[in-house]
């Protein structure tokens, strides 16, 4: 089974860090730009430290004409917003511009990073960055970065989605991660077949590359996500 869906809005997951070393900003810096070279739009945690900024600001390219949606929660928007950004917040909305509009922290948010989204909670956070995406990309982070990456290949596993998702493992970052889910295969508790659910590339390049050839695997489950639940109650036997 092919591919054909027409990807042009990425979710990218990654740190709010820079890590060790330049080769991470590097690769992280590529990507974005080619996201920007060709017009996807880039939808990501919405912060503007670390990899997280980089990214969104190389996706947004020189003359800040690309396209970025950032998705963070109110909370996280109270630790990272210095007094200067507040002058810097030129193409938000009024509701957007009032509801940051008292809060302090480290990091920025302005026109350089796109269009900012504050939500409530971390849960609204990653419904709406998986819904407003048609594929997903996990570049390194921390334990976020692979509590949400999981949980998208998760997805795909029970057939919630049939998105593509690439793991960019620059530098071996995620040997280790993959030397796991090689041994779950050899032990049993994944298919070989579900195994597919992730493609790994080591470039920027070739992260577009996977994502224009991703081919969703057989022996996913067919479940029917559609069935609404009656309530609690009916689990009670009431």
């Amino acid at each position: 089974m092919t591919n054909t869906l027409n990807i042009d809005s990425v979710c990218v997951y990654c740190g709010s860090s820079f890590g060790n070393g330049e080769k991470f900003t590097e690769q992280a810096t590529r990507l974005g730009e080619l996201l920007h070279k060709n017009g996807w739009r880039l939808v990501y945690g919405g912060g503007t430290t670390g990899l997280m900024g980089t990214i969104a600001k190389a996706t947004m390219g020189p003359n800040c004409d690309g396209n970025v949606l950032g998705i963070i929660p109110d909370a996280l928007v109270s630790k990272e917003m210095t007094e200067d950004s507040k002058n810097k917040i030129d193409n938000l909305n009024e509701d957007l511009k009032k509801s940051v509009e008292n809060h302090h922290g480290s990091s920025p948010i302005s026109s350089e990073y796109g269009r900012t989204v504050i939500v409530s909670d971390m849960h609204t956070r990653k419904r709406l960055m998986a819904d407003e995406s048609n594929a997903f990309v996990a570049m390194p982070g921390g334990f976020g970065t692979l509590e949400e990456i999981m949980e998208c290949i998760t997805w795909s596993q029970l057939g919630i989605h049939s998105k593509p998702i690439v793991l960019f493992n620059m530098d071996g970052f995620y040997d280790s991660l993959l030397q796991f889910i090689e041994n779950s295969i050899q032990c049993g508790f994944i298919s070989a077949t579900n195994g597919n659910i992730i493609q790994v590339a080591t470039t920027a390049e070739e992260v577009i590359e996977k994502l224009q050839s991703y081919i969703v695997p057989e022996g996913r489950f067919a479940l029917d996500w559609s069935i609404n639940c009656q309530g609690e109650h009916e689990l009670n036997g009431n």
